[in-house]
């Protein structure tokens, strides 16, 4: 499918003031009340009744779990684009003290996930003012990004078998970016990665005869300088790996007896899918060697899997030429992110691009306990999926 440059379909977009205003509004409610991955059913509810005031579109409940999608279908033959947002929280006790901080303690949108819902829910008012003329358009409130396990929950939902894109697109708010400026690259634009768990097995023995016991300590030790060493082996890897290790533990707290279990954690990163592929074996090899050496029993699970987030070249160009018709600044990145985002789940099976949008370089970073969106980049990243569309459907 083609798409028509910005000057033929393009074009300066502004977000009503009245709508704004229902979009911050609403915004400031989902930061008050936030829920974790799973467990988003007032989020849910809070969305469909705003959706529900509008008119032109049919909502999907309970898509892969507590999500919804909200359909335009204009009822002539065309393009069908999906444009999806982020709804869960994230476990983190918010230290801000304004008027609309989280009621739920130890519980906060520190990723910016209830601004993401206001910009979509501004998608549907501003549809639902100015119609597609040709094909549909879904929004998708997405449940369970913070966990990895949404975007492959939502995609195994029913919804899909009737319902294939020809595009995809979403956004996140970045911190340490000029406000409001949008953020792409062609390919990657957000890491895979995927959480390593190891659990270790031995003997014990009194602390007095450790010779007597099996214990994984050298494993252990092996695992914490090993693991992180397995990103700069030469000649395997075709771009950026990183190995972070996040936990370990080892043994009671008995100064009597020697450990018998263990088990650390670590995160895998990478640009490349195949990449993490490799990185992965690298990995089960090392674990494999050093429990063969010393006599210990392993078992190696994985979780929080998300695979890379790649653009396709020609939605890059519909990103950048949104961006352009609307006055806003481009930034094409030359690195991809470190971070991970489920939405690569959608770019593995539909062309699509994930973009940013500045919330101010010196703002407080994502899952920073200060952290809070910037609500006047809302009308701006409305503006910029209007013209997404115009590119699409005319």
């Amino acid at each position: 499918m083609k798409f028509c440059c910005f000057n033929q379909r393009c074009m300066f977009i502004e977000i009503p003031t009245s709508i704004e205003t229902k979009l911050v509004d609403l915004r400031k409610t989902l930061h008050r009340h936030p829920e974790l991955s799973g467990k988003e059913f007032q989020t849910a509810s809070r969305i469909k009744k705003f959706l529900w005031e509008l008119h032109g579109f049919q909502i999907t409940e309970k898509v892969g779990g507590n999500g919804l999608i909200a359909v335009f279908d204009s009822g002539v033959p065309g393009p069908s684009v999906l444009l999806r947002c982020d709804m869960d929280a994230l476990p983190i006790q918010e230290s801000n003290d304004f008027a609309h901080r989280s009621v739920n303690d130890g519980v906060a949108h520190k990723c910016g996930h209830d601004g993401h819902m206001a910009v979509m829910a501004g998608v549907a008012a501003m549809l639902s003012a100015n119609p597609i003329s040709k094909g549909k358009i879904a929004l998708l409130f997405q449940p369970e990004e913070e966990n990895g396990r949404g975007a492959e929950r939502v995609l195994n939902d029913e919804f899909f078998q009737a319902f294939k894109p020809d595009w995809v697109f979403a956004m996140h708010n970045l911190p340490g970016f000029k406000e409001s400026a949008v953020v792409s690259r062609e390919g990657c634009f957000a890491s895979a990665s995927q959480g390593l768990i190891v659990k270790l097995f031995g003997a014990t023995s009194h602390a007095a005869h450790p010779e007597q016991g099996r214990s994984p300590e050298k494993v252990v030790s092996g695992l914490l300088t090993g693991l992180c060493e397995l990103p700069y082996i030469p000649n395997i890897y075709d771009d950026f790996c990183l190995v972070t290790i996040i936990h370990a533990r080892m043994g009671e707290r008995a100064f009597g007896t020697t450990p018998e279990e263990a088990v650390v954690m670590a995160t895998l990163r990478s640009y490349l899918d195949s990449d993490m592929n490799l990185l992965t074996k690298e990995v089960e090899k090392l674990v494999k060697n050093l429990c063969d050496r010393f006599n210990i029993e392993y078992e190696i699970e994985y979780t929080e899997i998300y695979p890379a987030t790649n653009n396709d070249k020609q939605a890059h160009q519909m990103v950048m030429n949104a961006a352009k018709a609307n006055g806003l600044e481009l930034l094409e990145i030359h690195e991809p992110f470190r971070w991970s985002e489920d939405f690569g789940r959608f770019t593995q099976k539909y062309p699509g691009a994930v973009f940013g949008i500045g919330v101010g370089e010196n703002h407080p970073g994502l899952h920073n306990n200060d952290y809070d969106f910037n609500d006047k980049i809302i009308p701006k990243a409305v503006a910029v999926f209007m013209n997404i569309i115009k590119q699409v459907h005319g």
